[in-house]
């Protein structure tokens, strides 16, 4: 029987991606784990591999292609002794039945994780070759077998470890599924829109993936997260000279500190010295850190990244500029993986360099909080004494979910920040 291969999920928040390139063509020969496809995500281009072993029959998507939903087939794999006349007879992309089976329904993060029960068109169960071989060497009925493949296809991983008396207690047990979440309010519709500029010239532009998740999210997280907003101005002066005099004793070894480097610093340390604020909100519980997980954005042309510098409150300065200038390099080329961009409790977004004084961040969920960091500014300042003199000033908001950081543990955090880089030298004790 033929094997779908379908558009896989490469990302948590990956709902359709681009057929980039095949790295396979018809006739070929493949085994699992070798690479099949690259596709682009939201985020990312990567690498699919196979699962099963087969012949490639038939390639279903174009190079090229975009809006590829998660779970459309791709390709068709043949088995032993099949043929590409096989596909139109069997395989479940032309079988003219399918259009009637309803659809499969999407499992959410919140839904109870268990195996999605086998895929079946009439009453065939679609399994791989090596599973069906399995199967059948240990007296298995794969009807009472559920599948962890896609879309509840069964794979050898099912049926190595299960005996039979367990598969029938599996097929006896009632299966659950969490409803699909209401869709959320995007606005006027983009017919009603148009509508109101006719007459007017405009360029219409496409959302790729990037900005389609950016949007699902930060709409999200605007809707669903209290922010509550805490503010600080922060005298530069000695981080400067600081900065000065060890950028200069590192000359030799090509490392240039940036004020940014100090600043994740900052934060990774004050995360360590307040730890309730080291924190993400997990829907019905808060789940606190012990490393400091610092994420920091990055601007790249259509959207943004957020890579993760992880443990960073153990990394040296020179070390954190180094992984940074990595990752952000990296992040504009779009070759990040998942696990470099995911995570983390507490995330910076800087605009200082743009010339911004002061701005609002949205919260990335499930982040506790986020800095967003304004431009380093000569201004007049009242000292100690009361005399006046002039001191490069940044301006600094801290916004903060009050689901997991209530007000006065958030000045905690924002005053051991502004202690931090005000006066440099102890972050290096």
């Amino acid at each position: 029987m033929t094997t779908e291969i379908l558009m896989p999920a490469l990302s948590p928040t990956m709902e359709e991606g681009t057929l980039a390139k095949w790295l396979v063509k018809e006739g070929d020969t493949v085994s699992s784990g070798d690479l099949l496809a690259e596709i682009e995500t939201d985020k990312a281009t990567m690498e699919f591999e196979a699962v099963d072993e087969g012949t490639i029959g038939k390639l279903l998507i174009a190079e090229g292609t975009e809006g590829v939903k998660v779970n459309t087939p791709i390709a068709v794999l043949l088995e032993e002794g099949e043929s590409v006349g096989d596909i139109a007879d069997s395989s479940p992309a032309a079988s003219p039945h399918k259009e009637k089976a309803p659809a499969a329904p999407v499992e959410t993060a919140k839904a109870t994780k268990a195996p999605a029960a086998p895929v079946r068109e009439g009453d065939r169960v679609f399994a791989s070759p090596l599973a069906r071989r399995i199967a059948a060497e240990k007296g298995l009925d794969l009807q009472s077998i559920k599948g962890s493949g896609p879309r509840g296809r069964i794979i050898k991983a099912d049926v190595v470890d299960t005996e039979p008396n367990e598969a029938k207690a599996e097929s006896a047990a009632p299966s659950t599924s969490a409803p699909p979440p209401p869709a959320m309010a995007s606005g006027p519709a983009a017919d009603a829109v148009a509508k109101m500029y006719e007459g007017h010239e405009y360029e219409e532009i496409a959302l790729d993936g990037m900005r389609k998740t950016i949007a699902a999210r930060l709409t999200e997280a605007k809707q669903s997260i209290p922010h509550f907003y805490l503010r600080r101005d922060i005298r530069l002066d000695a981080l400067l000279a600081f900065r000065s005099e060890l950028n200069a004793q590192l000359e030799g070894r090509g490392v240039k500190l940036s004020v940014n480097d100090f600043i994740i610093k900052a934060c990774a340390l004050a995360l360590q010295a307040v730890p309730d604020a080291n924190a993400v909100w997990a829907g019905d519980r808060i789940l606190r850190l012990a490393p400091s997980d610092v994420a920091v954005a990055v601007a790249i042309d259509g959207g943004l990244f957020t890579p993760v510098l992880k443990d960073a409150e153990l990394k040296s300065l020179s070390a954190l500029s180094a992984e940074m200038k990595d990752l952000a390099g990296r992040a504009r080329d779009r070759k990040l993986a998942p696990h470099e961009y995911q995570g983390g409790s507490f995330a910076i977004s800087n605009l200082g360099m743009f010339g911004i004084d002061n701005f609002d961040a949205v919260i990335n969920p499930p982040h506790g909080a986020i800095l967003a960091v304004g431009a380093g500014v000569k201004k007049p300042v009242v000292g100690k004494d009361g005399e006046l003199s002039v001191a490069t000033v940044m301006s600094v908001t801290l916004s903060v979910d009050h689901r997991v950081i209530d007000g006065a543990l958030g000045a905690k955090l924002l005053q051991q920040i502004v202690d931090n880089l005000e006066n440099p030298m102890v972050m290096l004790a």
